[in-house]
């Protein structure tokens, strides 16, 4: 380790990413791990007004930085002074973000490993009361001079590596130079350790802030790699960044398939609603069949929104399709357009006039009669909804996932031991979970089982 040479890096900015802010004050100390061999330090013009409250915070004023120089007349000192250097930083990842940005856009390829001392003080140096920079100062006895100046927070980071070097008697920074590791990546809070405990199986993963609150939902065919993606992707976008930063704990429930973990994704954004999820937090408009026997004895059809407390005969995407079905079963089984509710005019039913209605509506047929119709309708509607289960691999060899649907709806999901199935509908429904149905899981239920049938267990 003490071959090597650490670039320690400080940066002041307009703002929070480097895609739409820029850069106003920068200090490089070169350390060789016993001392500083070499400093830089410059004020640059971002060519951008320097918002007020960053003014206030860093000094730094628009006045300042007027006739400093632009960041392409230093990109080449700087990428000298970085150029196979270990890139030290107080939450590393928002300074070599910034300094990366710039410097490929004046045609410089930085590509250092890293070291996060925030990081690195919660492994060297644990139990203090805060690991922020000016805090853990206080804490340790380091004067910061010019706080929120680079050259004096770069200065003060710099007297913190070098007491974390001659404290590390785990070797904490030989492990996170490790190439393999990648922990430079990570977010501050989120240990290299939490992310190691997370299998390498399909399920559905959570993001947390510091109040414990869920602000992610995901889902993964690997928990593992597709968490580590994103940390691995350092996109300098204002959401990216924030969204990192934001980032305290990650937990996970495993599915047994990718199908589940879609499904469970689906349910648990709109249960949790988290704030960073956009895609699936639409509320779903669904439109329901129901019927009723109105004070003559009629059997009455009825399209409403879906009330999960009403029970429905049958769902529809849209208030179009809704319509346009029904309006299909009042001509084929002669039922009446008014005791339908297709139609609410006080004029005669429509089907009078092309004989379609038998005039149920007006006394000419009695509700016995009439009804008799419309039950063989509801029980033409039951037989062509299909209820079924997908069967398919665990969350381990010993079990096999469940998924079971509902005469065309989603039931719920979960796991049975055993090669041995449930013999109908309703024993099924006692080895699963219940759900709420949405549109959505219906689709890729349906569609998962016409491209793989042989996972398909009708349960009519």
């Amino acid at each position: 380790m003490m071959n090597n040479l650490y670039a320690i890096v400080d940066i002041e900015t307009t703002g929070s990413h480097a895609n739409a802010n820029g850069i106003t004050e920068i200090a490089i100390y070169i350390h060789d791990g016993h001392q500083i061999v070499e400093e830089y330090e410059t004020l640059i013009n971002p060519r951008q007004d320097i918002p007020i409250f960053v003014q206030s915070l860093t000094g730094i004023t628009n006045e300042m930085v007027l006739k400093a120089p632009y960041f392409e007349e230093v990109a080449p000192r700087i990428f000298e002074l970085l150029d196979g250097k270990i890139f030290v930083a107080h939450n590393v990842n928002f300074d070599y973000s910034f300094v990366n940005h710039y410097l490929k856009r004046e045609g410089f390829n930085l590509n250092n490993k890293k070291l996060c001392t925030v990081r690195l003080a919660r492994k060297i140096l644990p139990g203090l009361p805060s690991y922020s920079l000016g805090k853990l100062s206080r804490s340790l006895n380091i004067k910061i001079e010019n706080r929120h100046r680079a050259a004096g927070d770069a200065l003060a980071t710099t007297i913190l590596f070098k007491m974390m070097i001659d404290a590390d008697e785990h070797q904490y920074i030989d492990e996170a130079l490790n190439a393999k590791a990648k922990e430079e990546a990570l977010p501050p809070y989120i240990s290299r350790l939490q992310l190691d405990g997370i299998p390498r199986q399909p399920g559905v993963y959570y993001f947390k802030d510091k109040k414990d609150k869920i602000i992610y939902v995901g889902k993964a065919k690997n928990l593992y790699k597709r968490i580590l993606s994103h940390f691995l992707n350092n996109n300098t976008h204002k959401n990216k960044q924030d969204f990192l930063r934001e980032i305290r704990k990650i937990s996970h429930q495993v599915c047994g398939t990718e199908l589940q973990a879609l499904i469970l994704e689906n349910i648990e954004i709109k249960r949790l609603w988290p704030e960073k999820n956009r895609a699936a937090k639409h509320p779903e408009k669904r439109y329901a069949l129901y019927t009723y026997e109105d004070q003559n004895g009629f059997i009455r059809l009825n399209i409403g929104k879906k009330n999960k407390f009403i029970k429905s005969v049958c769902l529809f995407k849209s208030i179009a399709e809704a319509q346009s079905l029904t309006r299909q079963w009042v001509q084929r089984f002669n039922l009446c357009n008014k005791l339908c509710n297709l139609q609410t005019t006080e004029i005669d039913c429509i089907g009078l006039q092309n004989e379609t209605c038998f005039g149920a509506c007006n006394g000419k047929e009695d509700f016995n009669t009439y009804n008799l119709r419309v039950n063989k309708l509801l029980e033409e509607l039951v037989l062509e909804l299909p209820s079924y289960m997908v069967i398919d691999q665990g969350r381990n060899k010993f079990e096999r996932s469940c998924i079971v649907i509902n005469k065309g709806v989603f039931y719920g999901m979960g796991y049975i031991n055993g090669q041995d199935l449930p013999a109908d509908l309703e024993i099924a429904k006692t080895v699963v979970t219940p759900y709420p149905s949405y549109l959505f899981i219906e689709k890729i239920v349906s569609d998962y089982v016409l491209t793989n049938p042989s996972k398909m267990f009708s349960l009519n």
